[in-house]
């Protein structure tokens, strides 16, 4: 590649630096675990679905270090090859002569940069990786990067950090503040609306920026990635399982509603979709592998904002949205998550901590009803006897209190104090 055009490219990168410092960025709860694994001399791997923010977390770790800036993702390195990648080095080694830092944008998109990461690493350079595919990188990583390097998975915005992108703190005080409690109320409403991608806030029409996004993340992160034949049977695919959420998905029944001959092309399908963070499949719980491999996988969206742009509006249920909402937060709390089924009753989440349960969480809008009520507490007080588990939570709009059914004690609390305690 001509390093007259690399150099320009370069250059342009390192003016958008300026850019994203000159407006006013919220910091990431995962901000001081990314500045920590600065200090260790291995490969630093963000990875998330595109647009999550990657690229401004790298930015942000970085700010008080002399680093370069080398994003792949860029129209004009389309063609760049592994023999290339030397070349770039150079030419930002001219732009920063004292740099001590690479961060490395995308780079998963050019064939052979884990061998040039490798090489990095051996001449004491401090590199940083970020990526939009989970199985791409770690394949690589795992095979030419084994014991040297560190990872970190960034989502779309927590309520939290949405909450301060639009100037509203959080303390414990205002818990006990009506006009607060109204106001996390109200905005929670919205964060279940919109989302958090942190773009969106920026955007008058929000749903057709969620619509682009999630036809470039079918286009540009999977359908190409993998030159994959049939692109519009992935894409309706991928509308159905989000369609979905909140719901149990089996490979046969996939397989038949959209009339492919293999589960297997279901299945690859499925896990292109997930290595992209579009959607995530959760197994139930047991104590035997086999039982859960052979029983259907929930399907749970990235984003909620994602889901009320693409999904016909009737097909949408408030507390499928919270289930989904819960969901993702544990994700980026880095829980180990099953759902629970005996085939008479169901618990939403099984949070695993090692060998042992740590605790289940039922999801339910409302329990004014008794007929509810009583539903979703059977359902714990069953499981947490048969899984021999000590805690219990069920997560509601609107309800908070404690309850002791057959010596099963049983949190109640609403989605918005939850999500800022948690």
């Amino acid at each position: 590649m001509d390093k007259t055009v690399i150099k320009q490219v370069l250059l342009d990168q390192k003016a958008e630096i300026g850019r994203i410092f000159n407006q006013p960025i919220i910091e990431r709860e995962k901000l001081p675990d990314a500045t920590r694994m600065l200090t260790q001399k291995m490969a630093k791997v963000i990875t998330g679905i595109r647009r999550c923010g990657k690229s401004v977390l790298a930015h942000q770790m970085l700010k008080n270090c002399s680093y370069a800036y080398i994003n792949f993702d860029d129209e004009r390195l389309a063609a760049v090859h592994a023999e290339d990648l030397n070349d770039f080095l150079e030419t930002a080694k001219e732009i920063t002569p004292d740099f001590n830092h690479l961060l490395l944008d995308e780079i998963q998109n050019t064939s052979g940069w884990e061998l040039f990461v490798n090489r990095l690493l051996r001449n004491d350079y401090n590199v940083i990786i970020t990526g939009s595919n989970s199985h791409l990188l770690s394949k690589e990583l795992a095979t030419h990067l084994t014991g040297r390097h560190l990872s970190l998975e960034l989502f779309p915005f927590s309520f939290r950090e949405f909450l301060l992108q639009n100037g509203i703190s959080a303390g414990e005080d205002d818990f006990f503040k009506t006009d607060k409690r109204a106001e996390f109320k109200m905005m929670l409403e919205r964060y279940i609306q919109e989302g958090g991608f942190p773009e969106v806030q920026k955007m008058d029409l929000k749903e057709n920026y969620l619509r682009e996004l999630f036809d470039k993340i079918i286009t540009k992160d999977i359908v190409m990635r993998y030159n994959i034949k049939y692109g519009r049977d992935l894409k309706e695919m991928a509308l159905y399982l989000l369609s979905n959420f909140a719901s149990r998905a089996a490979y046969h029944k996939i397989k038949n509603i959209f009339e492919v001959k293999s589960v297997h092309t279901i299945k690859n399908y499925f896990e292109f979709l997930e290595e992209s963070y579009l959607l995530f499949g959760v197994n139930a719980f047991s104590f035997k592998l086999k039982e859960q491999i052979r029983k259907p996988k929930k399907i749970y969206a990235i984003d909620t904002g994602l889901i009320n742009a693409i999904v016909p509006k009737i097909s949408l249920n408030i507390g499928r949205l919270m289930e989904n909402t819960v969901f993702l937060e544990l994700k980026r709390r880095g829980m180990d998550v099953y759902y629970y089924t005996d085939g008479h009753c169901e618990v939403d989440f099984v949070i695993k901590d090692g060998l042992k349960i740590k605790k289940m969480i039922q999801v339910c809008y409302s329990i004014e009803s008794l007929e509810t009520k009583e539903r979703e507490i059977k359902s714990l007080v069953k499981a947490q006897a048969k899984l021999e588990c000590q805690g219990s939570t069920v997560i509601t709009w609107d309800t908070e209190g404690d309850e002791t059914v057959k010596n099963t004690k049983i949190q109640f609390i609403p989605l918005w104090k939850w999500l800022l305690c948690f």
